[in-house]
């Protein structure tokens, strides 16, 4: 059988050009430095995101952790959103490698405003941790791909930095946040002092991540990176697949929003079927309690008939992403095949 695939677009796979670059990657050794197309990329990071160094690291996970341990020490708060991925789903390095405790804010939308950060920022004193970082997801991931205005972005990075505090953005979708508001990355992360985004995910290369920022910060990462087993040697085999990811894919992203948007459309006519909100990128949530499945049973049924959509926190939701290996015609599959699930019973006879 084959799947029409929804969890993500972290299952995307390389393409015929990534492939191409891969097998003709000219490479070195990246912990001396010496890997030509890994120092390419990261030029060509630094460069997109108007910043003055990027460095090159397997994960996003590592790219977030790397970029929380350069601006704190230990004993300090992150403020962040209570959803945020480096809270929720990092395994806690924030604490277990930065030594960093979350100071989570509530945002319904997962947008920060200045003003609910402003009341959270603990100075130093002899009761409360003082606030070492602040830090904003872009787009939001679980608050279903919601993207910070540009306005509000520059007003919790001209404040923050007023207090003396530094501003990291998880931007493992940073791409789809420009494309949804029609402006470059670079006016995106001009707010923050440093910014990590996938080339994994939306981009479509099969492993890697950024992290983009001071180039002083960014040599003291590449420190943290070799502590965490992020010293990958001959890397440019990778790397190459991110500058075409980089080159190629991220002017594409537009078709991923657009059939989020058509996916959002028709399960919101599907009986049963409730849409948490218009996507305004490439992250659908919908509820199936409406049809007596919890997101469970539901996500099994697809898979049975070659969907897969990911249950998702509570007891009926699921999740879906958009990506370049799912183009408008098989997402006009997967909705008759949810059409199908919903109007069946949880035993598997239609009502």
């Amino acid at each position: 059988m084959t799947f029409i695939d929804l969890r993500s677009d972290t299952v995307t796979r390389p393409t015929a050009a990534m492939r191409r670059a891969m097998a003709d990657a000219e490479v070195g050794d990246d912990v001396y430095g010496e890997d030509p197309t890994v120092n390419l990329l990261e030029e060509r990071a630094a460069a997109i995101c108007g910043k003055e160094a990027a460095l090159f690291v397997p994960t996003g996970t590592m790219g977030n952790t790397i970029g929380i341990k350069v601006h704190t020490e230990h004993g300090q708060e992150v403020i962040c959103e209570s959803r945020a991925h480096i809270l929720n789903y990092e395994l806690s390095m924030m604490a277990w490698f930065a030594g960093c405790v979350a100071r989570a804010v509530v945002a319904e939308d997962g947008v920060l405003s200045w003003a609910s950060i402003r009341e959270q920022i603990r100075p130093l004193g002899p009761h409360a941790a003082p606030t070492g970082l602040i830090e904003v997801e872009n787009t939001h991931n679980m608050a279903g791909g919601t993207v910070y205005p540009l306005d509000t972005l520059r007003e919790i990075g001209e404040e923050s930095h007023k207090l003396g505090l530094p501003v990291h953005m998880d931007g493992a979708r940073v791409f789809n946040a420009a494309a949804a508001l029609g402006v470059p990355v670079t006016e995106v992360v001009a707010p923050v002092d440093t910014v990590m985004f996938c080339l994994s995910k939306a981009l479509g290369a099969p492993a890697g991540s950024m992290l983009v920022g001071p180039r002083r910060l960014i040599d003291k990462g590449r420190l943290y990176r070799k502590r965490l087993g992020g010293g990958m040697r001959q890397a440019g085999v990778l790397a190459a697949a991110g500058l075409i990811g980089l080159s190629e894919m991220a002017a594409r992203l537009g078709e991923d929003h657009e059939n989020a948007c058509f996916l959002a459309s028709g399960l919101a006519g599907i009986p049963g079927v409730s849409v948490e909100r218009t996507p305004a990128t490439n992250i659908l949530f919908f509820d199936v309690s409406g049809t007596g499945h919890t997101g469970a049973s539901f996500s099994a049924a697809l898979k049975e008939r070659g969907v897969l959509i990911n249950a998702a926190s509570g007891v009926a939701r699921l999740r879906l992403l958009t990506h370049f290996d799912v183009d408008r015609s098989a997402c006009e599959r997967a909705l008759g095949v949810v059409r199908e699930v919903a109007a069946m019973g949880v035993r598997g006879t239609y009502v």
